[in-house]
C-alpha cells in the first residue's frame, strides 16, 4: 500500500515578542466607531481570560510572508534529509500574501509558493508550486490535497507550508488586533510503499458559506471618524465561537468514524490555536460525543499563550515544536495516533487522523 508520511518538519517563530501591555494605548472602538468605555487595562485583562493569550510574535519590518515561509521550508527540508530537486509539489497556505510594511496592498503575483521555490533554488521544472486560500485551515487542507495526489500516484514528495503575517492587516481600533500573530510552519510529506498502514489514515473537510461567509472577512476600520479607507481583517468572535463549538466536534467525529476509530485511541489532538477556551470547549464536546466524560491530561498541547494566533501556521508550528522537543510535557512517539483539526474563514473546517 502507499502510505503518506510526514518525514520532516520546520517552523519559524518571529523574534519580536509583543506583550499585551503594548496595546495599553490603543484607541479601541466598537464596530460603529464608539469608543469602548472600559479602560484598556480592563479590556486586555478580559481578553487574556478568554483567549489565553499574553503575548504574540511579529516579524521584523523587512520580512514578508514568502520570506518566513522559505525559512520554515528550508528547515523542514533539512529535517527530512531530502534533495530539494526531488520535490514534486510545493503548496503554500496563506490568506494575505506579501504585505509590505506601511502598505495596504496584498502581493500574490507570482504566487507565494513560486517565490519559495525560487528562494530554495529549485530548478526542476516539474516541481509545481501553488497557493491555497482557505482561511486558518489552509495548511491542513494542503496536507489533504498532497495526500490525494500521492494516493493517485501523481507525486511522491510534497512540501506543505502555512505562513502568515497578520500584523500587517490588523486594525489598531479593533480589540481583535490582539489575537493575531505572525509565523510559519512546514512539513515534507512523502509517499512510501509499505506493508502496514500508517501516516494519513482519514481526512474530512466541511464548509458552510451561507450566513457564515462573513464571520471572518476584510472590512473597514472601526475608526469611523478619520479612517483612510484601508481595510483590515475582521471577525465576529461570538458567532465564530458558537459555530466552532457546534460544527468542529461533528467534523472531527466524522473523520474518526470514517475508519471506525474510537477517540480513546487518539494520543494527541493538534488543533488550530485560535482561542484557548474555545479549543478546550471543542475538545470537551468531542469527548462527550464519544460518551467520554473526561478529557485526558496533556492530550491537547497549546502554544497560543506566548505565540498568539498565526492562522495557517499554528498547527504545523505546534507539530514541529513537539517533534523538536520544545514542549516538555508533550511527546510524539512511533505508533501514536494524532488528530489534526482546524477551523477558519469560509467558514471551513478540516481534520486528519494520522498514525506516526
Amino acid at each position: 500500500m502507499i502510505n503518506t508520511i510526514i518525514t520532516g518538519s520546520g517552523s519559524y517563530v518571529p523574534e519580536n515578542e509583543v506583550e499585551n501591555t503594548n496595546f495599553i494605548e490603543n484607541p479601541f472602538c466598537f464596530d460603529d466607531g464608539r469608543r469602548i468605555q472600559n479602560t484598556n487595562a480592563e479590556v486586555i485583562e478580559k481578553f487574556k481570560d478568554i483567549t489565553g493569550i499574553t503575548a504574540r510574535r511579529y516579524v521584523n519590518d523587512n520580512q514578508s510572508c514568502s520570506e518566513i515561509a522559505f525559512i520554515a521550508a528550508e528547515r523542514a527540508i533539512k529535517d527530512a534529509k531530502v534533495d530539494p530537486e526531488t520535490i514534486d509539489m510545493i503548496i503554500v497556505a496563506h490568506n494575505f500574501g506579501d504585505v509590505i510594511k506601511g502598505s495596504n496592498q496584498t502581493d500574490i503575483v507570482p504566487s507565494i509558493a513560486s517565490r519559495v521555490k525560487h528562494q530554495l533554488g529549485i530548478k526542476n521544472p516539474f516541481c509545481v508550486p501553488y497557493d491555497i486560500i482557505f482561511g486558518c485551515p489552509g495548511w491542513v487542507q494542503g496536507m489533504i490535497q498532497a495526500h490525494m495526489f500521492m494516493q493517485a500516484g501523481e507525486i511522491k514528495t510534497c512540501l506543505i507550508i502555512g505562513a502568515e503575517v497578520l500584523s500587517r492587516v490588523v486594525d489598531p481600533f479593533d480589540r481583535d488586533t490582539m489575537i493575531f500573530a505572525d509565523g510559519a510552519g512546514a512539513t515534507i510529506l512523502e509517499a512510501k510503499e509499505e506493508t502496514s498502514k500508517r501516516g494519513i489514515l482519514s481526512h474530512a473537510t466541511v464548509s458552510h458559506t451561507q450566513d457564515e461567509k462573513d464571520y471572518l472577512k476584510i472590512g473597514e476600520s472601526f475608526n469611523r471618524f478619520g479612517g483612510d479607507g484601508t481595510k483590515y481583517i475582521k471577525m465576529k468572535g461570538h458567532k465564530i465561537y458558537q459555530y466552532s463549538l457546534t460544527e468542529v466536534p461533528l467534523a472531527m467525529k466524522y473523520c474518526l468514524d470514517k475508519i471506525d476509530m474510537n477517540l480513546e485511541e487518539i494520543d494527541k489532538i493538534l488543533i488550530h490555536q485560535a482561542n484557548e477556551k474555545m479549543d478546550e470547549a471543542i475538545v470537551t464536546r468531542l469527548y462527550r460525543a464519544f460518551g467520554l466524560k473526561k478529557v485526558p491530561e496533556h492530550v491537547m498541547p497549546m502554544i497560543i499563550e506566548r505565540l498568539g494566533n498565526s492562522s495557517v501556521a499554528t498547527v504545523p508550528t505546534l507539530y514541529d515544536m513537539i517533534m523538536k522537543n520544545q514542549l516538555p510535557k508533550h511527546q510524539i512517539s512511533e505508533g501514536n495516533h494524532l488528530l489534526f483539526a482546524s477551523v477558519g474563514a469560509g467558514m471551513n473546517i478540516n481534520c486528519i487522523v494520522y498514525k506516526v
